[in-house]
């Protein structure tokens, strides 16, 4: 059982972050164990022809099947602006002595070559390791960045209004099964035992890591809560807005661009992101966005730098109605 007391501290720290790192790390371990779950066949169907250009052998001595993640991939989410290069750095420099336990815990039964050899380099270890990262990062989840992001800005947006709404119990009602506020504490179901006090408290979500949970005691901080996002059952699903307009009643409605627009709306993204994924300019994309605005079926508002459009209730019933929502479709899945 692992506790977290609510101090005053705490509860002032409380805050939300990123980590392309974990979702690197997770994505790796899947990977690795050759089990790729059900919701993200389709994005391990787009990165497979590319993993021959990172260093398999020595991110499965990293990353093995089946075994302790280290805790140093889990390390550095201080905000929704997090970036893999600040991530990567903290690897980099990870302490040469706690590099090498973590690497003996990944493999109780004793180092394989590749690992072996990660030790034997000693300090030049783990910017060995942090390129590897950097590779795979490049290949396997930086394209679909935006799309994660996506996924994560919902899922925030939606544990912000339910920790409005109700506070601190709340916002923890639904994060993890295995989570309970029990006398000023958050009480956490583990095999770990453990008292965590004052200081701060990072609540993470991520993709890859659904449907379990992470505790990363604050080895460079404050300590966090690494949880699935909401959203992962639909994340890789196509948005059918492509079709002839004379075969898309929503299309023949709002216009082909606004429509897609529209269904691309599912979950919340910038103008960039938007314009990014449909292949249109940001300034065309704008141009739309305040039409359907207008209209009332795209809301927005602003996390951080960002300015993040979203459909509205009313919007999402014209798009169910007109059948152009992947998630009105027979055979669709979304959790949470």
């Amino acid at each position: 059982m692992i506790r977290f007391r609510l101090s005053s501290a705490i509860l002032a720290r409380l805050r939300f972050a990123y980590s392309p790192l974990a979702e690197t790390a997770k994505s790796l371990y899947m990977i690795n164990s050759g089990t790729i779950h059900p919701l993200h066949h389709g994005w391990y169907e787009r990165v497979r022809p590319n993993l021959g250009r990172v260093d398999r052998e020595l991110l499965s001595a990293v990353v093995p099947p089946g075994g302790h993640i280290a805790e140093f991939l889990f390390v550095g989410a201080t905000a929704t602006t997090t970036t893999i290069e600040q991530q990567l750095q903290l690897v980099a420099n990870w302490p040469v002595e706690h590099f090498a336990s973590e690497l003996a815990l990944a493999h109780p039964h004793g180092l394989p070559p590749a690992a072996r050899r990660l030790v034997d380099l000693g300090a030049d270890g783990p910017p060995r390791v942090a390129h590897a990262l950097e590779q795979y990062w490049r290949v396997a989840v930086e394209p679909h960045w935006p799309k994660l992001r996506a996924v994560l800005d919902a899922d925030v947006a939606y544990r912000v209004g339910k920790l409005t709404r109700g506070g601190i119990a709340e916002l923890m009602a639904d994060l993890h099964p295995s989570i309970e506020l029990h006398e000023h504490a958050i009480r956490i179901t583990s095999r770990t035992e453990g008292d965590v006090e004052g200081g701060g408290l990072t609540l993470v979500p991520c993709v890859f890591i659904w449907p379990h949970l992470w505790i990363e005691f604050g080895l460079a901080g404050d300590p966090s809560l690494t949880y699935g996002a909401r959203g992962v059952g639909s994340l890789w699903q196509e948005d059918d807005a492509t079709t002839e307009e004379d075969e898309d009643p929503l299309g023949a409605l709002l216009g082909r661009t606004r429509a897609e627009i529209l269904v691309t709306l599912r979950l919340p993204r910038s103008t960039t992101d938007l314009a990014r994924a449909i292949g249109l300019s940001p300034p065309t994309v704008s141009s739309h966005l305040a039409i359907l605005r207008r209209g009332g079926l795209v809301t927005c508002w602003r996390s951080g730098r960002r300015v993040l459009y979203q459909r509205t209730g009313l919007g999402s019933t014209v798009v169910a109605a007109c059948g152009s929502d992947n998630e009105t479709r027979p055979g669709s899945s979304s959790l949470g």
